[in-house]
């Protein structure tokens, strides 16, 4: 019976009260049954490390002696039959090497000539091995009786002629006893020393299991490549028709292979299925294929060439993905140009180690990615390039607003930074100016040529997201018929390419909600990122891209920053493949600014429109000056559409009529040049310098 212990408490709300608590003591646990200890000590011995240690080196050791038994009998049957040069006759005939085929096979032609010769000569030799033997024999007893004649003379002894011959006789039966001694210790101990023999063959060629070889042969990586570890992981893929062929195949399935070729920080192999397997079952096998070939997962590239029923499998050196590539020939070379018609963009490399170049020209580019991943970077190094050719102009629309597009100041034409709703609604008014300016362009006559415009977008999904909606109801963000960022950004990519105008837009962790699928599709140029899906992959680069072996969704996010895969006309991509994995050059902010300043050096000089803060009284004689420049003169529309985004609160509503109200109160007269008004610059500096020493009316609105 359990006895009762009391415990006193002293209440925290009064020191001077306590209380009495009679707690019951617990009751002893049940006694643990002897069969639950052993079966626990039994288990720990069981998964004990040193348990499992031991088992694998017995398990290893046993196996060292069959796999030496099968190598060994490999080699017998190669030695003693033409499978050698069959097999290696049939591996240079798939590999297309004819001559060297043709040479397996006259040597294996010369083999059989030999082997035939053998087997022919082995049904005289029991006749003449009988008459050597013989003749031997007779000279031999012969040669002993002359020697005994001779000792026999030579001692005068008679019986000394028999000597040698009786000296021969016991000689041999002392052989004879010395192997009736050891023929049975031999018996005994020989098959041991075969196991042994067997034994040191399969040690030496590692022939166990991976799991029971040793912690340093199982976990060693970087192994080289060669035909025989391809064959053996692809055996082992987890395929049964594939394994199946491979046992089939008297070459033990090397005629599959291609020439193992060196590509950049790797090898690249082309492999032909055997009938009844498909391409995709092998790239559904990824992980396994690369834990295979003893390489990480992100080490392995499965694409799909232009040969039917062939996969080209590209496998980088161990660890080689994790070293940095090179800096951009944007930051080595202080005199490169930019040629947005004919030029490419240095962007990176590609995993053979040759460089990535994009051509830009009229085409609309999309980088997504998960957040984090370079994507601002690897869009920012395109548009530094083109900013080398003093003839592009840019609208820059940045919706993350942190600085990481700061240094196109002065380069950019037109400038929002930054990530509120009202950012987003100046960038859809900027695209639709741009649709505006495309709409002019295309109203010119046939062949005329337009100086290129890239409205640049960073985190484009904030304006697909954004909530807000105009006076007339019709939301800014979406994907309706009547939303205005995403019915501008498609009128650009219908027809904006035609002109030079074209859309370029960053954006992240992509969804049908915060990218739609008629925006993404219409880009020329897709590139991605690491993703976390699959189908968000199909997202970023469409179904063809993904279906030939592209997979963002593989990317390791973080360690792969800066990685993408391009799927584009635009770049130079394998035969056969419809995109290519570039790990993209790092040009950090720093180098940024230095780039963007060679830039500006290009240019005679750029005024750049911002958003601003709104509320302040404004001097609209001074902010036409502001938005004209330092151009000579500037059209009257374009400079109603500067003031706009200027201050929208100010000037959004102006038409001309509040422009000439303003122009004509301080003294400037528009006037028509080639049928449209312009006004002259040197006019509005004339009227503001007047207006400040008193000479000229203020001009107030």
């Amino acid at each position: 019976m359990s006895e009762n212990v009391v415990h006193l408490h002293k209440d925290t709300n009064s020191a001077n009260v306590t209380t009495l608590a009679v707690v019951p003591e617990p009751a002893p646990s049940a006694p643990v049954p002897p069969w639950v200890r052993s079966g626990r000590a039994v288990r720990h011995v069981v998964t004990h490390e040193t348990t499992r240690t031991t088992a694998r080196a017995v398990a290893r050791h046993t196996l060292y002696v069959a796999g030496g038994a099968r190598i060994a009998a490999k080699r017998t049957w190669d030695g003693r039959t033409a499978s050698r040069y069959e097999r290696m006759f049939r591996a240079a005939e798939a590999a297309g090497n004819h001559e060297i085929a043709a040479e397996w096979e006259e040597r294996g032609q010369h083999f059989r000539e030999a082997r035939h010769r053998r087997r022919m000569d082995l049904l005289h030799s029991p006749l003449d091995a009988a008459k050597g033997v013989a003749v031997t024999a007779g000279m031999g007893v012969g040669s002993l009786v002359a020697l005994g004649v001779v000792m026999a003379v030579a001692t005068k002894d008679v019986t000394q002629v028999v000597t040698p011959l009786m000296a021969t006789i016991e000689f041999i039966n002392l052989i004879i006893t010395i192997v009736q001694v050891v023929w049975g210790p031999a018996l005994a101990i020989g098959p041991f020393l075969a196991l042994l023999a067997l034994w040191g063959v399969g040690r030496h060629q590692q022939a166990a299991p991976a799991w029971a070889l040793p912690a340093n042969v199982r976990n060693s990586e970087g192994e080289p490549i060669t035909p025989s570890i391809v064959v053996k992981a692809l055996r082992d893929l987890g395929v049964p028709a594939l394994r199946n062929a491979i046992k089939e195949m008297g070459d033990a399935g090397a005629s599959m292979l291609g020439p193992i070729r060196i590509a950049g920080c790797g090898v690249e192999v082309d492999v032909t299925l055997p009938s009844g397997v498909s391409t995709i079952e092998v790239q559904n096998r990824r992980r396994k294929l690369a834990e295979n070939l003893t390489r990480h997962e992100h080490e392995v590239f499965i694409t799909i060439p232009q040969a039917a029923r062939t996969v080209r499998l590209w496998v980088a050196d161990s660890g080689a993905l994790d070293e940095p590539i090179g800096p951009s020939p944007l930051v080595t070379d202080e005199t490169m140009t930019a040629d947005y018609a004919k030029g490419r963009a240095p962007w990176g490399e590609d995993l053979r180690g040759d460089a990535a170049a994009l051509s830009v020209y009229q085409r609309h580019l999309l980088i997504t990615g998960l957040s984090n991943q370079g994507k601002t970077a690897a869009l920012r190094a395109l548009a530094l390039w083109v900013a080398l050719d003093r003839s592009v102009e840019f609208w820059i629309g940045d919706l993350k607003g942190v600085g990481d597009w700061a240094m196109f100041e002065g380069l950019a034409t037109r400038f929002i930074q930054g990530p509120t709703d009202d950012h987003v609604i100046q960038v859809t008014m900027m695209l639709e100016d741009a649709v505006e300016e495309m709409n002019r362009r295309l109203m010119a006559p046939p062949g005329t040529q337009f100086p290129a415009l890239i409205v640049n977008v960073d985190e484009a999904q904030v304006a697909f997201m954004c909530p807000l909606k105009d006076e007339d109801k019709r939301p800014y963000g979406g994907s309706s018929s009547n939303s205005r960022y995403f019915m501008a950004a498609r009128k650009i990519h219908n027809q904006g390419r035609a002109v030079n105008v074209l859309l370029w837009q960053g954006t992240q962790d992509p969804t049908d909600q915060n990218l739609p699928k008629l925006v993404r599709e219409g880009a020329h140029t897709r590139a991605s990122l690491a993703l976390g899906t699959e189908s968000q992959s199909r997202m970023a680069l469409g179904d063809k891209a993904v279906n030939g072996g592209a997979a963002p969704h593989l990317l390791r996010p973080g360690l792969d920053k800066g990685t993408l895969i391009v799927a584009s006309d635009g770049i130079q991509t394998p035969a056969g493949q419809s995109s290519i994995t570039i790990r993209t050059h790092y040009i950090s902010t720093e180098e940024a600014t230095e780039i963007a300043d060679r830039a500006k050096a290009l240019r005679d000089g750029v005024t750049t429109l911002h958003v601003i803060d709104r509320g302040e009284d404004r001097d609209p004689l001074a902010d036409i000056f502001t938005v004209i420049g330092d151009a000579e003169r500037s059209h009257t529309q374009d400079i109603v559409k500067r003031l706009g985004i200027f201050d929208a609160d100010a000037y959004g509503d102006w038409s001309f009529i509040d422009l000439k109200r303003v122009l004509e109160a301080a003294g400037i007269e528009p006037y028509k040049s080639h049928g449209r008004m312009v006004v002259r610059r040197d006019d509005v500096a004339r009227a503001l310098a007047g207006r400040d020493t008193g000479g000229s009316a203020s001009a107030s609105q």
